[in-house]
């Protein structure tokens, strides 16, 4: 739901062709897409930024993204059970980088009693049911 609207601007922005230029990963692997079509770094860097800023944003706000106000869950500071600070909230948006190259960033947290994952650790945030 926030992906759809950040790549439609990306693509009004830098074209069509953008949207099928190689991601990060193949030039990291060196993959001949890479070579023949590379990204733009401004774009990814915008896209980022962009995604950053939606996130953030709407956790610090409300707490929720349009997926987890669907789910009826809310990102809150752990300690206190209230609204998160920027810079915890800017922690979590890092640390999901970390569960995902790890993979088991997210899967910590159905080990876990209090269910928090990896990105949740590092921030000092929780996750929480809401009515």
């Amino acid at each position: 739901m926030i992906g759809l609207p950040i790549s439609l601007l990306m693509m009004m922005l830098f074209g069509y062709d953008q949207m099928h230029t190689a991601s990060g990963l193949d030039v990291l692997v060196n993959d001949p897409k890479a070579h023949t079509n590379p990204p733009n770094p401004i774009a990814s860097i915008l896209q980022m930024v962009l995604f950053f800023i939606t996130y953030v944003g709407l956790w610090h706000r409300s707490g929720q993204t349009p997926g987890k106000k669907l789910a009826h869950i809310r990102v809150v500071d752990a300690a206190t059970l209230g609204s998160a600070p920027y810079w915890k909230l800017t922690l979590r948006f890092i640390g999901y980088f970390f569960s995902l190259i790890t993979l088991v960033g997210f899967f910590i947290g159905l080990f876990r009693k209090d269910k928090r994952t990896l990105h949740d650790l590092i921030s000092g945030t929780a996750v929480i049911r809401v009515p």
